[in-house]
């Protein structure tokens, strides 16, 4: 049994939010009562106690759309002129890193980049994965580095007509594999859903397609939707319909697929994404860097769907998402008072009830019976913290990179910024040789 105590704690707990001198107590991968840290250690007496010191106890962050494979991107230059626009950053970026990644490469972009989570306070991440020079067995080799390095993943490959059949059918077969493993494993640290690119990349013959092979697997799709004008423009076009219109012909939407970005929605999409009760994840900081446009987030929420807060891959940490997210809808509609809220509940509340989707118990809250998932945050506060502020001192005071100790399932899997049983100084040599033979070959 495991104390984390003598801190504040942040539960996201309707029924307790915050408890100024708390603790978490911890048997084995569950949380079995939370509350003073006095009182508890009283009553736990054997226990192990893992003391604060004053710092912020809060839930581990959980990330609903992250891309493990862009990691190599980091530093990397590219030839030719600048990218003017999304389609170009995905010929000149995107899809030439994806056509050249090894086995070897997609393995130490998930090593580094889970590295990375658990140094944010990431503990569960939903990732959609490309590689498209190395398909067979690339979610299976993802898996078996998340389960090494113990963050909870729900992963997916994106099924894609860009280079070809033959390949297509063999992103299809690697979703149908890795759901069908998932499930036959029944292990609440990796599930699997059906990963699917861009409609202005599948044709009908393809979502038919997926759509048949992914119906008897009891999970649903993790698609990007209208990202881009050009996603809209050649749906428009070819098919005389808009994105979501499209997923919803073909019977993609439902409670377990995840409508990526929807920033080129209008209202009666919304509400098809209402109706079937279809989660949607915002990306801010990606929709920013990529000049793609500002969801309407704010418009989606009122309308009653389940919003919840990705990175897109665009970073690790779920601290500066939710900053940024705080921000760009201020800018875009020129209204200082609004995503105060909003913004909040994409990241504690929804990305948690899209976790339920997949994952037997609670993620992303601290309550009797939720998943073990417990990090600690080098913050103390120099103005008052409570139960009606600390979302305020979250935005303003904390970043990932002031995480000190992640606990995953129960597991110590960082303390004091040290992760433990790996040699990060190895894996980060072998990774920069990597990806030096990455960059070298596009």
């Amino acid at each position: 049994m495991l104390l984390v105590g003598n801190g504040k704690v942040i539960t996201h707990n309707s029924s307790i939010p915050y408890i100024e001198n708390g603790c978490v107590v911890i048997e084995k991968n569950i949380i079995v009562d939370f509350g003073n840290t006095n009182e508890l250690k009283a009553i736990y007496k054997d226990a192990e106690f893992i003391d604060a010191k004053g710092k912020v106890i809060m839930p581990g962050m959980v990330n609903t759309h992250m891309h493990i494979y862009s990691s190599f991107a980091r530093g990397m230059a590219l030839k030719g002129e600048p990218s003017q626009n999304f389609i170009e950053i995905l010929n000149n970026l995107w899809w030439k890193i994806d056509k050249k990644l090894t086995l070897d490469d997609v393995r130490y972009s998930a090593i580094s980049t889970y590295i990375d989570c658990i140094k944010n306070g990431t503990t569960t991440v939903f990732d959609h994965h490309a590689s498209q020079g190395a398909v067979r067995d690339s979610l299976f080799t993802i898996g078996e580095v998340s389960k090494k390095l113990g963050v909870r993943s729900c992963l997916c490959y994106e099924i894609t007509d860009r280079d070809g059949m033959d390949i297509r059918d063999e992103t299809i077969e690697e979703n149908v594999n890795f759901v069908t493993h998932t499930n036959q494993i029944n292990d609440d640290m990796l599930k699997g859903m059906f990963g699917l690119h861009a409609s202005f990349t599948l044709s009908d013959d393809t979502l038919k397609k997926a759509t048949q092979k992914a119906s008897n697997l009891n999970t649903g799709f993790h698609v990007h939707t209208a990202e881009g004008i050009d996603d809209l423009y050649d749906s428009l076009k070819k098919y005389n319909k808009r994105v979501v219109q499209r997923y919803m012909d073909f019977g993609m939407l439902g409670e377990k697929t995840i409508a990526v970005h929807c920033i080129h929605v209008n209202n009666a999409e919304i509400d098809m994404l209402k109706e079937t009760n279809t989660s949607v994840v915002h990306n801010p900081e990606s929709n920013m860097g990529n000049a793609v446009g500002c969801s309407p987030v704010l418009e989606i929420m009122k309308r009653g769907v389940r919003l919840g807060l990705g990175t897109d891959g665009y970073t690790s940490d779920m601290f500066e998402s939710m900053k940024v997210g705080n921000i760009i809808h201020k800018h875009n509609i020129c209204n200082p008072s609004v995503a105060y809220a909003e913004i909040p509940q994409m990241l504690f509340d929804n990305n948690r009830e899209i976790s339920s989707k997949f994952f037997e118990k609670s993620v992303g809250i601290i309550e009797k019976g939720a998943y073990a998932d417990v990090i600690i945050v080098d913050y103390k506060a120099h103005t008052p913290m409570n139960a009606n502020n600390y979302n305020s001192h979250i935005l303003f005071g904390m970043s990932g990179r002031s995480v000190d100790t992640t606990i995953i399932n129960g597991k110590v899997v960082m303390k004091d910024r040290i992760i433990l049983g790996i040699d990060e100084d190895e894996i980060y040599s072998k990774s920069q040789e990597l990806a030096r033979d990455l960059w070298n070959k596009i």
